[in-house]
Formats: structure tokens, sequence, C-alpha cells
């Protein structure tokens, strides 16, 4: 499975995630360049953000997996006027995206890429800030 693109951003990010003794794995592995979750043993069903059990038929047995990050856009929208702590960053486009694998989640769209419209082919990359990693969708061109 190849890496993610890993995009340098300046300053700090604005609402850090909070990292716990499950999610830990998630964040270094991304700091590394690699989306990580949760599958499970059972049912085989992949979940997002990672979970100690699996929602779909509560098998406790779970692994870690790293999974493939192109999907499409399943719907978008522009933030104009932004919560106080990301006003500083208005306007920005956030997405649903539709991973292949079966995921569906909410991330930022890259700024300074072509404007991705619902259906357009995305893929994930790391935005490296200078306390940690995040991770938003860049159109694929």
């Amino acid at each position: 499975m190849s890496k993610l693109d890993i995009l340098k951003r300046d300053g700090k990010r604005a609402y850090p995630p909070r990292r716990s003794e499950l999610t830990g794995r998630f964040w270094d592995a991304l700091a590394e360049g690699r989306f990580t979750t949760t599958r499970c043993d059972h049912c085989q069903k992949l979940t997002f953000p990672p979970k100690s059990f699996c929602p779909h038929c509560w098998s406790k047995d779970v692994t870690w997996s790293d999974v493939p990050t192109s999907g499409t856009v399943y719907t978008k929208t522009t933030v104009h006027i932004a919560p106080a702590i990301f006003a500083h960053e208005a306007p920005y486009d956030l997405c649903i995206v539709d991973l292949d694998v079966g995921l569906r989640l909410a991330t930022r769209l890259t700024s300074g890429d072509a404007e991705a419209r619902v259906g357009d082919r995305v893929e994930l990359v790391v935005l490296n800030y200078e306390d940690g990693p995040l991770f938003a969708a860049r159109p694929v061109r």
C-alpha cells in the first residue's frame, strides 16, 4: 500500500484532536503517511474512527489495518463564517468522502487545489503541522 503524500503546514493545528490509548496508533500511523483503522476479525467490516469493538456485529476481536485512501466526494460545503478558532482559515471547504473501501468520513478539502465537486475523485493526504498531523482530501488530477 502506498504512503500518503505529506504536505507541510506552518503553525499549529487550530483544534488538535484528542489523543487516547486507542486513537494514538491512528495518529502515529498518520504522521508516517499511513491511514490505519480497525477491522473486525469476525465480519471483516472497517470502522472509522477506530474502535475497540465492532459496531456492526459487536465483536471485540478487531485488528488494525492500513486502508487505501481513494474515494469520491459525497457532498461538500464552503464555510465562509467560521467558529472563532477557525476564523483565520475561512473560507474553507469541508466534505464527506466515500472511500472505495466502504468508509464514509468527514474532512477538509486542501486549499489551493482545483475546486472539487460532488462525484469527483479525491485522495487523502496528510497535513503535517508543527504539533502533529491531520488528514484532508485532495482532488485527483
